[in-house]
Formats: structure tokens, C-alpha cells, sequence
């Protein structure tokens, strides 16, 4: 039953990376945490994995469809790698308190950023190179303590700093994704022998098939009333982690 349940769980995994290019990490953590009972630093370490894969395959359709920027993808994460590989291997010695309230402010922040009307690309919106590196940094932060990907701010950024369009934005954020999950999982070693891998590989197949499918259909689907109720998810998620860490 458990099996099936994380299965089930892929899906809606796989569905929000495929469709918004974002937001995977975001649900992996809580349903490892409130659905399968893992600690937050256990549910971090494995929502990396979960999201490292899924993440990977919806690049493939992005990939054939050249919505994908290789050397923008490598700017942002490169820039970012300092802090996620410093907080990677601080992350096993935080309390579950820090970890939740940190990972619910996270999602609060994120579920704004869904709310927020698309940028336009013209020259006067675009991000100082100051801004850029500091996005960059606070992105490979959150990837390192929370198992987030960053994907939701990675893609303003390379929408007001390089002015990519939309849904190569989404795309490029994929990869993004993918190579600071690399790097924060790498960092979570310590961790990898104390997390029970079962579920969360039964999360990454069904997760990473559904990536797929939907990131090669996502061109048709309205990325305004997908991100609207994408937001109100996160906000639920928000407040019940808050009060888990604080109440319960």
C-alpha cells in the first residue's frame, strides 16, 4: 500500500516540475514528512533524489524542443554553488524546528511568487548583475538546506536578467534544478545511509515517467491558473508546517 501510495505521490510530483518547471521539491518534502512519517533532514535528503530525476527527465521534451539555455543554466547554479555546497553539509546538524519553519517561509515565498503577473522583457526590467548573484546564492542556499530546487525564483531571474522568454525559462529552470540537486545531494552523504530509500524511489519512477509526458504537453495548458492553484497548495502546506514546528 505504501508503494503504491508514493506512486501515486510521483505523480503530482512529476506533474508540477512537467507543467510549471518548478515546485517539485516543494511537495516532495512535506509528503515525505506528513504522508511516510520522515524526519524534515531525511525528507530534505530525499527529496533530492526524488526531484533530481524528475527533474531530468521532463529536459528531455524540453531538450527537442530547444527551450532549454545551457549556458544561462550554468551561470545561475554555478554562482550559486558556494552556498549550496556549504549549507549541503551543515543541513544534517540543523534542528527539525529550524528546518520546517525555514522550508514554510520558504513556501509562503514561492506561493507569492506564482500570484505575481508574468515579466515583460523589455530593457528597463532588467536584473542588475548585483541582484543576479544574489538570487543565485539564496537559490543554491535553499537547495542545500531544504532540498528546493529554486526552480520558482530561477525563472524571474532569467526572465528579467538575460529576458528569456517564458517557456524557455521553464525549461532552462529544469536544468537549473537538476544541477543544484546534484550538488546538494552529493553534500547530504552523511544522511544517505540513515533515509529509507523504498518510497522515495517508487516517488521518482512514477514522478520522473510523468515529468516527461507533461513537459512535452505543458505549452498547452494555462501557466496563469496552474501557478494560481499551485499557490493556494503552498500556502496550506505553509501554514500547516508552521504549525506542526511550533504548535504540535
Amino acid at each position: 500500500m505504501l508503494i503504491i501510495e508514493a506512486l501515486i505521490a510521483g505523480v503530482l510530483i512529476g506533474s508540477v516540475l512537467g507543467f510549471i518547471g518548478a515546485g517539485g521539491a516543494m511537495l516532495s518534502v512535506p509528503i515525505l514528512i506528513y504522508g511516510f512519517g520522515f524526519s524534515a533532514n531525511h525528507a530534505s535528503t530525499a527529496a533530492l533524489a526524488v526531484v533530481l530525476l524528475a527533474a531530468a527527465s521532463g529536459l528531455i521534451p524540453k531538450f527537442k524542443s530547444k527551450d532549454v539555455l545551457v549556458k544561462e543554466a550554468f551561470i545561475i547554479s554555478g554562482l550559486g554553488l558556494t552556498t549550496n555546497i556549504s549549507t549541503s553539509l551543515i543541513a544534517h546538524n540543523l534542528s527539525e524546528k529550524f528546518i520546517l519553519t525555514g522550508f514554510s517561509l520558504v513556501l509562503l515565498v514561492a506561493g507569492s511568487s506564482m500570484l505575481i503577473k508574468p515579466f515583460d522583457n523589455g530593457p528597463e526590467r532588467k536584473m542588475p548583475a548585483w541582484a543576479l548573484v544574489l538570487v543565485s546564492l539564496v537559490i543554491g542556499s535553499m537547495t542545500g538546506l531544504f532540498g528546493i530546487g529554486g526552480g520558482f525564483l530561477a525563472i524571474p531571474v532569467l526572465v528579467l536578467f538575460f529576458r528569456v522568454p517564458q517557456n524557455k525559462a521553464a525549461g532552462t529552470s529544469l536544468l537549473i534544478i537538476t544541477l543544484n540537486s546534484i550538488t546538494a545531494f552529493l553534500g547530504h552523504y552523511k544522511i544517505w545511509s540513515e533515509v529509507s530509500w523504498g518510497t522515495p524511489i517508487a516517488m521518482a519512477i512514477s514522478a520522473v515517467i510523468v515529468a516527461q509526458l507533461a513537459s512535452g504537453k505543458s505549452a498547452g495548458v494555462s501557466p496563469v491558473i496552474l501557478k494560481r492553484a499551485f499557490a493556494v497548495l503552498l500556502f496550506s502546506i505553509s501554514v500547516i508546517t508552521l504549525l506542526n514546528a511550533w504548535v504540535f
